[in-house]
């Protein structure tokens, strides 16, 4: 009788709590097994719903990377616009928010993210989603950096910056890497290319 309750609680969720519901259990399924065992029936079975529920939110394993994905970028792109707002005006200043929001949105996603990144580009309707998602960062970065640069901004430049935040973060996510010289690393780099002549 309780077990029938506790169905029909579970059913009487929103749509949108649902749905953030299956995503923070995705996010624990990838933290917890890794990103291949991120399947919908896994995903069904730990988050106490049936398979339609699952299907009814990403219809496929490709629509859960998805929103997976879109989540993580959100939230990155939160974190820097809120840093961006509150700091100085200088290089110094902007260049540290993009670094250290940069590695602190990877860090506190976790080992999960390089995984979700890795699954993204085994997909072609997944890998135009990150490269659309990195344009995006990489146009509010060119914009956040532009006033201190003393020529415009070239796109081989922004893709070395992300390429390196990436790179470095998650290395600092797998624990290869100290978060403070992750950061320090990807600080450098965005000065570099910032003052470039």
């Amino acid at each position: 009788m309780q077990q029938n309750r506790d169905v029909s609680a579970r059913k009487r969720l929103p749509k949108a709590a649902r749905h953030r519901q299956l995503m923070d259990v995705a996010w624990n399924v990838v933290r917890s097994e890794g990103s291949d065992a991120l399947t919908l029936g896994n995903l069904a079975a730990r988050a106490g719903v049936s398979k339609p529920v699952v299907y009814d939110h990403f219809v496929t394993r490709t629509g859960l990377l998805r929103d997976l994905y879109k989540d993580y970028d959100a939230r990155q792109h939160a974190l820097m616009d809120e840093a961006l707002r509150a700091c100085a005006r200088t290089l110094p200043a902007v260049a540290k928010v993009i670094a250290t929001t940069y590695v602190n949105c990877v860090m506190q996603m976790g080992r999960e993210m390089p995984g979700v990144s890795a699954a993204l580009a085994g997909s072609p309707e997944l890998d135009a989603l990150k490269k659309e998602h990195e344009a995006l960062f990489m146009a509010k970065c060119r914009d956040a950096l532009q006033p201190f640069a003393t020529k415009p901004l070239a796109p081989a430049g922004m893709r070395a910056m992300l390429g390196a935040a990436e790179a470095v973060s998650f290395a600092a996510a797998m624990q290869e890497l100290n978060p403070t010289d992750a950061i320090e690393e990807i600080y450098d780099a965005i000065v570099r290319i910032t003052q470039r002549t």
